[in-house]
């Protein structure tokens, strides 16, 4: 009879988690991809080939791989060299630079981008400052490098915290003995360690560039002339003159392949090189002397002031009089109030918003993991793929998808005609975010042993009260790591919501986004305060919750 009913609960949880992923994952995608190829009713190719034909698409898909490369390569050496740093080293404010890091990280890229273009833009302070002072003309922030470098000093956490969780599974046994034989320094790095990190700096790799690669407000801010794939997208669906709904979906489509492309690269590569690894005697930092003790700080200190610099200034001038674009002498909190008059209504969204799909994330990421790896099965595969799939497609692309699913309802039926209010945002951020939450969950349900369940069974519990009162609180950590991660990334979200917005749920990004192009740069400083505020809340909430003092992936 227990039996009969468990197979029920887990059947019925799979079948609707698989009708929920069909209805809000496939048939936006479907959607989009018949929308590609139908030009006057007809099925046609005619939109790829006009991208593939003309070089000025060619050139824009390229920008987007040139400045994803580099990012991500440049992200690479920053981010291993500081994790590798802080696990052998010992050194002063360690970790206060680690929070400052992690913070860094949390914030939407084009945030950092604006905040560079109040620093090194054409009227920006150190710009200014170095003209006049040296008559230095500071390089320039828009274009290939100011992206590269944007992307590159706002990524480069990942890989530090991706690398930082490899480091702790090192056991310092083999270094000794890498050691013992003569292998040190540079020659230990590229022999032993990297061969030993390669796994997560593949996976941080990949995160990194799809990031990168799909990130839509940076490019649009500092891009000026140098145009990227996912502003392609927005502009050839959005813009009023010249828009081909179309052609943007045939974009959208050439983003997705693309994406799998190399998140199956990235998977072949893992397997091919994955191994367990336990250390029985951790890695331990020790005391640096002399010139390396120099080293070690200038690296660790500059890095991270680099890092953490927009930040600061963006706070800073959040407190300055302004008229528009200029700020004036003196101090006030006018910003703020302007902020809470205009877009009141987008902080508290950006509250309400999130808050409603991480409780959809946590609930589907819960029951999905156990299904995944406790219920084994065709149907249970299928959504573990599934799961994973938001992770690769970009959130321009995604938001394109929505819109061409939901404009008109299911099959034009006027069924969940969802465009433009509330809910088409809160289901496209749960669906994107979803499959942080889903993998550290699984990670955290992987080490729960089955006999647990068994002894549960014998005692006369049913499988469902096992699941409820004895698996769930013992995957709670995980599951609580990975949504503080789906959660800030809500709070940052822009690329999606920059298409599904409409006045009444405009969020914290977009109004910031909106209040750039404006030239109102004292409020767009204050609502990036307010979001950095409520980052470093929901943080210091979940070092808290998990008495963790650090935050690893």
């Amino acid at each position: 009879m227990k039996n009969k009913e468990g197979s029920f609960i887990w059947g019925g949880s799979a079948a609707f988690i698989l009708f929920t992923y069909l209805l809000f994952l496939v048939y936006p995608v479907s959607s989009l991809l018949k929308q590609s190829i139908m030009v006057a009713n007809k099925v046609s190719f005619e939109n790829f080939i006009t991208f593939f034909s003309k070089s000025y698409f060619n050139e824009t898909l390229i920008n987007s791989f040139k400045v994803s490369f580099m990012a991500t390569v440049f992200s690479l050496i920053i981010g291993t060299v500081l994790a590798y740093l802080f696990t052998m080293y010992q050194f002063k404010g360690k970790s206060v630079l680690q929070i400052l890091i992690i913070i860094a990280s949390m914030s939407a890229p084009f945030v950092g981008a604006y905040s560079w273009i109040l620093l090194l833009g054409r009227s920006g302070v150190v710009s200014q400052l170095a003209t006049n002072l040296f008559g230095i003309k500071m390089f320039d922030i828009y274009g290939f490098t100011g992206i590269v470098m944007v992307f590159t000093l706002q990524l480069f956490p990942l890989i530090f915290l991706y690398v930082l969780g490899a480091f702790k599974n090192i056991d310092n046994s083999i270094l000794e003995a890498a050691e013992g034989l003569g292998t040190t320094g540079l020659k230990r790095m590229y022999q032993v360690i990297l061969p030993l990190l390669l796994p997560t700096i593949s996976a941080g790799a990949l995160l990194v560039f799809m990031r990168a690669f799909s990130d839509f407000g940076t490019p649009m801010l500092i891009g000026e002339g140098y145009r990227t794939f996912p502003v392609l997208i927005y502009t050839e669906f959005m813009s009023e003159v010249g828009g081909n709904e179309a052609f943007a979906s045939s974009l959208a489509v050439i983003a997705i392949i693309i994406a799998l492309i190399i998140f199956l690269g990235q998977k072949y590569v893992t397997n091919k090189n994955t191994f367990k690894m336990s250390a029985l005697h951790k890695v331990k930092d020790r005391e640096v002397a002399g010139l390396k003790r120099v080293v070690v700080y200038l690296i660790s200190y500059g890095v991270v002031f680099l890092a953490i610099l927009p930040q600061i200034y963006l706070i800073y001038t959040s407190f300055l009089n302004t008229k528009g674009m200029v700020f004036k002498p003196g101090y006030s909190l006018d910003s703020y109030r302007q902020a809470f008059d205009r877009t009141g209504s987008a902080i508290l969204n950006s509250i309400r918003i999130p808050l409603i799909a991480i409780i959809l994330v946590v609930i589907f990421s819960i029951f999905i993991a156990y299904l995944t790896v406790k219920k084994k099965s065709w149907l249970t595969e299928l959504i573990d793929i599934l799961s994973m799939i938001p992770y690769v497609v970009p959130g321009t692309v995604l938001g394109v998808a929505f819109l061409a699913a939901f404009n008109t309802g299911v099959g034009g039926t006027g069924v969940l005609a969802i465009t433009g209010t509330l809910v088409i945002i809160i289901i496209s951020l749960t669906v994107r975010r979803l499959p942080y939450t889903v993998r550290s969950s699984v990670a955290s349900i992987s080490q729960i042993p089955d006999s647990i369940e068994e002894a549960a069974s014998s005692l006369g519990s049913s499988s469902f009260n096992t699941f409820v009162k004895i698996i769930v609180p013992m995957m709670l950590s995980g599951v609580i790591s990975g949504a503080i991660l789906s959660w800030i990334t809500m709070l940052s979200e822009l690329s999606t919501s920059v298409l599904l917005y409409n006045v009444n749920t405009k969020t914290m990004p977009v109004a910031i986004y909106t209040e750039v192009i404006r030239g109102n740069y004292g409020i767009a400083a204050a609502l990036s305060t307010i979001l950095t505020a409520m980052t470093v809340i929901s943080l210091l909430l979940f070092m808290k919750l998990t008495h963790s003092k650090e935050l690893t992936m």
